[in-house]
């Protein structure tokens, strides 16, 4: 998605080369030795990645440890012909944008990408780098992006991990997300929400600064949409139908479902 999203917008002739391997490489490492716990479970049961990163995004810490770990191998260092210092704020650029995808900072970051994007200047380091950070937490969460069929199986992947870190949480007496409890939420309204009040909205403010990305990139967003929308709607139905069908049972057991009008 990096790559597709750096040449859709035309961006290997805006930003500079360096700019381009921090974005591909902190996409490659942004998610590294992910446990399927999220950053509220590590914090609420004190995990050991918790503690060692005083709950601030411990996760997104572990992932550039991680992937500076590997970096660090002699048969895996990509920049060791790099000078000291270059390759020092390369380090800080890379991390930097992977601590972007903690969710909590969501809000943070787009607000100030919205505070540019009208008079963005691409030869503002400030700018460009807010731009970084809204491209990686594009890629992060742009499932909904590609087509149903190949989008609909993750999705399920996704409601799966959620559904096991549910779970844990109750047995351990921890507070539960309602969008992670299997007893509350199901596909579509996992889905509605966070493609209307979180998806969109990013992917249009990227839109106004690279137009291209509309057809490609947010209608597919407006569609897979409506298609949750509308499975939510069959899904209501049907919970309506079972409900009429539970009272009319009920009420053939005392014996006066002949009485009542189907």
């Amino acid at each position: 998605m990096m790559y597709g999203m750096i040449h859709l917008c035309n961006l290997q002739e805006r930003l500079t080369m360096t700019d381009m391997c921090i974005l591909m490489t902190a996409a490659a490492c942004h998610d590294l030795d992910h446990p399927g716990y999220n950053n509220t479970y590590q914090i609420n049961a004190r995990t050991e990645l918790a503690v060692r990163y005083n709950d601030i995004s411990p996760l997104e810490n572990h992932h550039c440890a991680v992937a500076f770990q590997i970096l660090s191998m002699p048969e895996c260092n990509i920049f060791a012909n790099m000078e000291p210092d270059s390759f020092k704020q390369l380090r800080q650029a890379i991390i930097t944008l992977i601590l972007a995808t903690d969710m909590a900072r969501h809000g943070e970051i787009l607000d100030s990408f919205k505070q540019k994007v009208d008079s963005f200047d691409f030869t503002n380091e400030e700018h460009v780098k807010c731009l970084k950070m809204v491209l990686i937490k594009c890629c992060d969460i742009s499932n909904e992006v590609r087509p149903t069929e190949v989008a609909e199986p993750w999705v399920d992947c996704l409601l799966e991990e959620y559904f096991i870190q549910s779970d844990r949480e109750k047995s351990e007496g921890l507070p539960v997300a309602p969008f992670m409890d299997r007893d509350k939420v199901t596909k579509p309204t996992a889905q509605i929400g966070f493609i209307k009040f979180v998806l969109i909205p990013m992917f249009e403010t990227v839109m106004t600064l690279f137009p291209q990305i509309e057809e490609i990139m947010v209608q597919p967003l407006r569609d897979s949409r409506d298609h949750y929308e509308e499975l939510k709607q069959i899904d209501d139905a049907i919970s309506g139908l079972v409900s009429r069908m539970q009272i009319r049972r009920y009420d053939f057991q005392k014996g006066r479902f002949l009485r009542r009008t189907i």
